[in-house]
């Protein structure tokens, strides 16, 4: 490991990949937080893989979380993980990264698996560590996954981890010598997950240089000149996942403290395994997430949320229309390059607030800090996020109901509004569709 020793908290893992005889079409299992409210999408997976050697038997879908049978499913993937590993199910492909090519829905992204050091992760507001949560972490999440992996043998990634690459140093150069890389597996993904490729990266080259254009990212002079601050540098931010990234870190705590200092240098659970992604990748889309409040007088509500927003920023405008057309003219008369414009929608028409000087870095945090507010104080008042600007109109237009429109958020933005806001609001943005999300498929240990 030495000869990769860097301070940026990358390890090279040894992976664990299935044996040539594992269908992977029945192995790779989409992560555990997706599908929640749809048994059925489960049940499915469970006749698909049948008896087949597979990631379900050593993952619990947070749909069984905190049910009757919960401790037998966990000392079930436990038994699981134990066998895999001792009859060959499972093979150590040795030091090394995993390119990663996974394309769906039309189109295609590119990644790399690493382990990183848990000792450079905080996830409590006003964090400073390399590596940064991107939305609020609701701790009361992790307990229950805590009870998962605090025996567990082995990890899989299913967490995506962004970079801010413009110039991709990273991880593309790796994907342009792929013709002496082996091979580890290249097939469709089952429940119309796509398909996915992935190369082993043992070249010593290639990944010094990828750790080295990592540290790079973070040179004290350019990174001061590229997001124009001083402050301490963020390399790494979470992008799916957090919870689980957050569980591996209460799971290292908990043992570090039965460790010396020479046992906790070098653990495998002071490291997660996790794919980086380049934030400026074509195939990554972020997608906007609406507002829709409920159950309010629409008129006072507006008449309250002018007056926070004016408090919260400063001078706070709202004009409303008839029509959508109108307002939208109206907005684009009045955009301007600081100000936010934060478009709504309600029985009687179509308006929006226009802050002259906001606080936030974001329409949505400059629009969520007063919708916080005002649903904590507004009784029968409810929220809900929504994609797709057509059913927010649909909601907003109806009695006693507001409908917020959101904008996209720029690639290039993403980055600095987590160095100088912190966590973003939470449900500001999607990176796909529950399809679209990270497969299982590598293991490592985290076990002496």
């Amino acid at each position: 490991m030495t000869k990769y020793a860097n301070n940026i908290g990358v390890r090279v893992p040894e992976l664990l990949l299935p044996n040539k005889d594992v269908d992977m079409t029945k192995w790779a299992v989409v992560a555990c937080d997706q599908f929640t409210s749809q048994p059925d999408y489960w049940n499915e997976t469970e006749k698909i893989v049948g008896d087949a050697p597979s990631t379900l038997r050593i993952m619990l879908p947070e749909l069984y979380l905190d049910k009757p049978d919960e401790a037998e499913r966990i000392a079930s993937i436990n038994a699981h993980m134990k066998e895999y590993v001792e009859k060959g199910v499972l093979e150590n492909k040795g030091e090394g990264f995993a390119y990663v090519v996974r394309s769906v829905d039309g189109k295609t992204r590119k990644g790399l698996i690493v382990a990183l050091d848990l000792e450079n992760y905080d996830y409590t507001k006003g964090s400073t560590t390399l590596i940064r949560a991107t939305e609020g972490t609701i701790v009361e999440r992790i307990p229950p996954r805590l009870r998962i992996r605090k025996d567990a043998p082995l990890e899989m990634p299913h967490i995506l981890v962004l970079i801010d690459d413009p110039e991709r140093t990273v991880i593309e150069p790796i994907g342009e010598k792929l013709d002496k890389t082996e091979k580890l597996y290249d097939f469709d993904l089952m429940q119309k997950g796509g398909h996915i490729k992935g190369y082993l990266v043992k070249d010593e080259g290639q990944i010094k240089g990828a750790i080295d254009a990592l540290t790079a990212l973070i040179d004290k002079d350019a990174y001061a000149k590229k997001y124009n601050t001083d402050q301490a540098p963020l390399l790494f931010a979470m992008g799916d996942g957090n919870h689980s990234f957050a569980t591996a870190k209460a799971n290292w705590e908990q043992i570090k403290k039965t460790l010396s200092p020479e046992e906790a240098a070098n653990h495998p659970a002071r490291y997660a395994l996790v794919e980086l992604e380049n934030v400026h990748d074509s195939g990554i889309e972020f997608e906007p997430i609406h507002r829709v409040v409920f159950g309010v007088d629409t008129h006072k509500a507006i008449a309250w949320l002018s007056e926070k927003l004016s408090e919260q920023n400063g001078e706070t405008e709202m004009h409303l229309y008839g029509s959508k057309a109108e307002r939208d003219d109206a907005m684009a008369a009045n955009a301007c390059s600081k100000c936010h414009l934060l478009p709504f929608m309600i029985k009687e028409g179509y308006g929006y607030f226009k802050v002259s000087d906001p606080a936030a870095q974001l329409e949505v945090g400059t629009l969520q800090n007063a919708l916080d507010i005002f649903i904590k104080e507004t009784d029968g008042a409810t929220i809900d996020y929504i994609h797709g600007e057509q059913v927010v109109d649909e909601l907003g237009r109806k009695d006693n109901n507001i409908g917020f429109i959101l904008p996209n958020m720029g690639k290039s933005a993403f980055f600095k509004t987590v160095i100088f806001d912190g966590a973003l609001p939470r449900k500001t943005f999607s990176m796909g569709e529950a399809n679209e999300k990270r497969y299982y498929l590598e293991c490592r240990k985290i076990s002496k």
